[in-house]
């Protein structure tokens, strides 16, 4: 009588292969220099957020619903949080190199005509990067400025009125010139690296 042979389905790996799981994660997208990795680094500090945000929500439906004492400042600080670790998540994933792309011409092309597409790539990168800062730059300006030139940061204009929509703006403009320092980089590694240099895309 012959034996079945067990299906073979897709199982989840067990939770103590977990750091062998991340290694491999690490060698398919590693950082492509020094300030890639510490802005991968401070990413995963920054992750750190989501937890802050989910507990003072936490706090919040405690004082809503426990003891009838809503707040003034929760809802808008979690916005304020989560639109943080949003733009900051710009830079870590153009460090770690796992932004979403379809790479159906780059895996079909040879070394040589990889590495041209790479710097073509990493050109228009920095130029939107640029283009992108110079707007975020003057949003900021105007968002952190009166009309006079004096330093007036804009507030949200509720109860509490904190000064979070000239500190998101001034997060973005951050987050784009490091993204525009982090384009730079990239494209000088891509002038220098020969055609048959495996680069790391």
């Amino acid at each position: 009588m012959s034996q079945k042979t067990p299906d073979k389905q897709y199982r989840s790996p067990p939770t103590h292969d977990l750091p062998e799981i991340l290694e491999t994660v690490e060698e398919i997208a590693p950082e492509r220099n020094a300030l890639d990795r510490l802005i991968a680094r401070g990413g995963r500090g920054v992750s750190w957020l989501v937890l802050v945000a989910m507990g003072i929500s936490v706090v919040e439906v405690f004082m809503r619903y426990g003891f009838n004492n809503p707040t003034s400042w929760v809802h808008e600080t979690v916005v304020f949080l989560i639109a943080v670790i949003f733009v900051l998540g710009g830079p870590a994933a153009m460090a770690r190199n796992s932004h979403i792309r379809v790479k159906v011409l780059y895996d079909s092309a040879g070394p040589k005509l990889k590495c041209w597409m790479d710097r073509f790539n990493d050109l228009l990168t920095l130029i939107f990067c640029l283009t992108m800062s110079y707007a975020a730059f003057h949003m900021f300006w105007g968002a952190s400025h009166n009309p006079l030139g004096e330093w007036s940061l804009e507030r949200s204009g509720t109860s509490w009125n904190p000064p979070f929509p000239a500190m998101v703006k001034g997060m973005i403009f951050f987050a784009l010139t490091l993204m525009t320092l982090q384009a730079l980089l990239h494209l000088w590694q891509s002038l220098k690296a020969k055609p048959h240099t495996e680069e790391a895309r």
